[in-house]
């Protein structure tokens, strides 16, 4: 199953990653007929109308309800925050429905919940539905106390390009737990800058590298100031150079700005 988005230019993508919030809408657009599109949130009531409470009491009552109400109850707790879902949510990740397993994964990335983590990360590795593990490697970037390195690592590695892209924007919070964990997620994010075909990986690669900069030894951060100046210089895809110079330049190096800047007088950058 290729899982790439196809409309969403780049830019958008790398985005993604910086405002996760966004990511409900950007999974219902990648859905040709996802049902929680088909479905009006209240046939009654206007939720624009209620106030928070009342929607998430609203939500509680639908996620005890029949397959159409629970996907009614999950779109509130992708908004919203009340642990009273909880235990409603937890079994709805082992649901047959696609959808509603994707949707009870983001729930439980805006509602983290430490007695998920054992099912995410089963989900991640062996969901059938590259929706479902998509959503669950944005969510475990919200669960960045719990053993999730490395099971974005290998999603980072091997799974199909919306899974990577979101993989490797958890692992900017995975690895900001410790020096032990941000070189570790470095090293991977170094890999797959050099070698992942899609940009969008490539883009969100760079991003989340600047994120762990702080947080590398002396020999890594010069790993990865390297790494950016060959992208510069190499990466055939403009949105991933663009990446890479936003990159550099909030670092704030200025021996490394003066590197990119002699290079540009040099004819070496376009």
């Amino acid at each position: 199953m290729n899982d790439v988005a196809g409309s969403s230019s780049a830019e958008d993508l790398a985005n993604l990653a910086i405002d996760p919030d966004v990511l409900a809408r950007e999974l219902a657009a990648e859905l040709a007929g996802d049902p929680l599109d088909e479905i009006d949130l209240v046939e009654e009531f206007d939720l624009d109308e209620l106030n928070v409470a009342e929607e998430c009491e609203l939500g509680l009552a639908w996620l005890r309800q029949g397959h159409e109400m629970r996907l009614k109850g999950l779109r509130v707790f992708c908004e919203h925050r009340d642990p009273r879902a909880l235990p409603l949510l937890i079994p709805l990740l082992q649901e047959p429905c696609p959808v509603e397993r994707m949707s009870a994964v983001y729930a439980l990335g805006r509602n983290p919940c430490p007695r998920a983590v054992e099912i995410l990360l089963r989900l991640l590795a062996t969901d059938s539905n590259a929706y479902v593990r998509k959503a669950t490697a944005w969510s475990l970037g919200n669960y960045a106390d719990a053993p999730v390195l490395e099971p974005l690592i290998n999603a980072l590695q091997n799974d199909v390009a919306a899974v990577r892209l979101w993989s490797s924007g958890s692992l900017a919070e995975a690895g900001a737990v410790s020096a032990e964990n941000a070189d570790a997620a470095a090293n991977q994010l170094l890999v797959s800058l050099r070698i992942d075909i899609e940009p969008v990986v490539r883009s969100n690669c760079i991003w989340s590298l600047g994120r762990l900069y702080e947080k590398l030894d002396a020999a890594r951060r010069l790993e990865l100031e390297d790494a950016f100046v060959n992208v510069l210089v190499s990466d055939g895809e403009p949105s991933v150079r663009y990446e890479a110079r936003i990159a550099l330049e909030q670092l704030k190096n200025p021996a490394l700005e003066a590197r990119v800047q002699n290079m540009m007088d040099e004819g070496l950058l376009g």
